[in-house]
């Protein structure tokens, strides 16, 4: 790897993988990490699945019907993860980096709408309702947890995936709230590809944090039995 821990982001994709095990080794990697442990960011796609934040009601559940429910450590209300999204996970030493919470929320939006610019399409944050938006409809939703001071969970972006499962859910709390994705919103050839985003999104995430090097894992799957529960081991 080139660079040190402090100036280096390490990057590994994913590719699909259930919600529950990902969300296990991404808590776990943040017990288990030290002083010395490069930050990472973990890019993945999800089967279907609602996931319920630490502030979430029951009754923006609307009618889950066959897709899960995940009970998670995260800050917010509920989302949907399905094929066709992606998700991001910074797995980043806030302390060592020297960024607070609201700095890393303001980035990771910042991230999503520079990626977003790419593809000619105009999306915004909003100071009361965390996400980015394009045309009053939610392209991009978030929600971190801190522990140690070190951040896990993140960001969903809307590529190709099936909206209509949102329609089940109030999103991130919110009543009759549209949603959109990048497919509908440009003629980009990478609007339509999660895979192809996925580097996109990285690289103006690793430039806005301020990281020297990015580190594409050879092995990127090895976290997921390395910070396994132990029960799953």
């Amino acid at each position: 790897m080139t660079g040190t821990a402090t100036d280096t982001l390490v990057v590994r994709h994913l590719g699909m993988q259930d919600y529950r095990p990902v969300w296990r080794a991404m808590s776990n990697f943040t017990d288990q990490r030290d002083a010395d442990t490069p930050d990472e960011l973990w890019l993945v796609e999800h089967p279907p699945v609602f996931t319920q934040g630490q502030a979430g009601k029951p009754e923006h559940l609307l009618m889950p019907g066959d897709i899960p429910v995940v009970q998670v450590d995260r800050g917010g209300q509920v989302t949907y993860h399905g094929p066709g999204q992606l998700v991001g996970y910074p797995l980043i030493d806030l302390r060592r980096r020297g960024v607070g919470v609201r700095e890393l929320v303001t980035q990771t939006e910042n991230t999503i709408v520079n990626a977003l610019a790419e593809l000619d399409i105009q999306g915004y944050p909003k100071p009361d309702a965390p996400g980015v938006y394009v045309n009053e409809a939610k392209i991009a939703s978030l929600g971190f947890r801190i522990r140690k001071g070190c951040s896990y969970h993140g960001l969903s972006l809307n590529v190709t995936m099936d909206l209509q499962a949102f329609l089940r859910i109030n999103p991130c709390g919110y009543q009759g709230l549209q949603m959109v994705r990048t497919a509908d919103l440009s003629s980009d050839p990478r609007a339509a590809s999660v895979t192809e985003m996925e580097p996109v999104i990285a690289r103006h995430f690793a430039g806005l944090l301020g990281y020297q090097h990015l580190s594409v894992a050879d092995d990127p799957t090895r976290v997921l039995v390395d910070f396994a529960d132990k029960d799953e081991q």
